[in-house]
Order: C-alpha cells, then structure tokens, then sequence
C-alpha cells in the first residue's frame, strides 16, 4: 500500500537523531503491524524532480534514473491510531545522503510519500529475557521493542552511539538494563561485539534482536550462536548499513553478504 504523510512536527533527539511525526489525510487506512521492527519504504524525490508528492509510479518510471525517487527504509517508531501520526526516527549525517538531508530540513506541510509498513518481528512473549544490540539505526526498533516485551522480565539492551550526546530514554515494563557505547572513546566495530561478550547474561531462553552496522551485527551474531547463548529461531539480526559504504553501494552487495553471514554458523 502506498501512502503519504506530512510533516506535523520535528524534533532533534540527538545530534544523530532526528525524529519526525507525519499525519495528514494521505494516512488514510494505514494499519501499522503488531511487528516492532515495523517499516516503511520511503521514497526521497531528487531535487528538481518534474513531479511532487503525491505522486503514481506511472508517472516516474520512465524518468532518467537521477529523476526518480529514491527508496529507503525506516524502522516505524510508533503509530499513534487515535491521532493518525506515524512517527520515524532518522539517522542523520549533516547534509549527507537524500533521507538523512531531507529530515534534517523538513518542515510542517513538507510530504512524505512510502510503501507499507510492513515487519514481521517481535519479542517471543514466552521468552525467559530478551537481548537488543544495535547502532543508532537499530535505535528506533530496540526502543519498539524494549516497550513490548512482559512486565518483570529481564532486558538487557546494548547500544553504540557516538558519545553521551547521543543517548535517548529508554523504557520497558521488563526489568531493563541499557549499556551505552561510545564510539569516540573506543574502536569501530568492535565496541558491540566485546560488550556483549562480557555482559553477564541472565539464565534461561534468550529472544535476541540484532541489527546495525554489517561488520558488528555480523559479529554479535556469530558469538551469540557459537556460545549458545540463542538459539537460532530465536535471534533476529540483519544488517541495515556497511562502514564506509554509501546506500546504494551496500544495496548492491547486500544479499551475497547475508549469504555469507549464513554460512559463518551452519545449522
């Protein structure tokens, strides 16, 4: 289903972090899943494109490739139902990349135009604990999933971020404990994976969410299923970005590295 949002408000979580609420009546029928790794595929439309939002794909399929939008996805912070808003979360770089510059700037009225939402992934109910581990652009699902899982049941969340500056709350009805890592004070893509590895892990069925940079959720992945620490059904973990690669560039090599990932621990 594709649909379009516009701008009601902005708000500058963290330096990294820009969340954005979208309502208006081109959220009309929009059903956002019980999944908290929910997502939409949003469309970027080129500066200077001949066409605004909303638009028909019709209408920009035969365009030259720098005039069409460009998709990308992102994590559905919340859905409030009563009100109609559907909130994101951007990760943002300054000016760099279409998504990340467009949050940055957007303003009430601005447009918005995705596919979905669509995920199918949440925390097991009948879990003993639960493991998030994840960057900034898994913040928004691990705060989703954070919120959902039973009342009184442990939560152990691993987070990296750039330094203190951005930390967000987090909170839960289970018992959760938040590990913030800084990037500034220790090495890329190894700051998740040594975390984890020193954590102590409370006993019983984990239910493990994993998701990030590709070098570092590749690596918590593997450790997680060597050690026993989750079982395999029970761990979710996918790459949503690769160190110092540009969008498109993972885009294009993303499935043959997941195919590898698969091969790192054999079932």
């Amino acid at each position: 289903m594709r649909v379009y949002g516009e701008v009601v408000t902005t708000e500058r979580l963290t330096p990294q972090l820009v969340r954005v609420v979208l309502g208006g009546p081109g959220l009309e029928g929009l059903a956002a899943p019980a999944a908290t790794d929910a997502y939409v595929n949003a469309f970027f439309v080129p500066e200077g494109a001949p066409y605004s939002v909303p638009f028909a794909d019709d209408a920009v399929r035969e365009l030259p490739r720098d005039q069409r939008p460009y998709p990308r996805r992102y994590t559905v912070r919340d859905w409030d139902e009563a009100h109609q808003q559907l909130t994101l979360d951007f990760v943002v770089h300054g000016d760099v990349g279409l998504a990340g510059r467009w949050a940055t700037h957007a303003q009430p009225g601005d447009r918005l135009q995705f596919r979905g939402p669509a995920g199918d992934w949440g925390p097991d109910p009948d879990a003993d604990w639960y493991l998030l581990v994840g960057d900034e652009s898994a913040l928004p699902a691990i705060a989703a999933t954070a919120e959902a899982v039973p009342a009184g049941k442990p939560v152990v969340a691993v987070v990296e971020v750039e330094d203190s500056d951005g930390e967000i709350a987090l909170t839960s009805p289970g018992d959760l404990e938040t590990v913030w890592l800084h990037r500034s004070e220790g090495q890329d893509g190894d700051l998740l994976l040594e975390a984890v590895r020193a954590l102590p892990l409370p006993s019983g069925r984990a239910c493990a969410f994993v998701h990030g940079e590709a070098v570092a959720t590749r690596a918590v992945r593997a450790h997680l299923l060597r050690e026993g620490v989750v079982h395999r059904d029970d761990l979710s973990a996918s790459p949503y970005w690769r160190r110092p690669m540009t969008d498109e560039e993972w885009r294009s090599i993303k499935a043959a590295w997941q195919r590898e990932v698969e091969q790192d621990v054999p079932a």
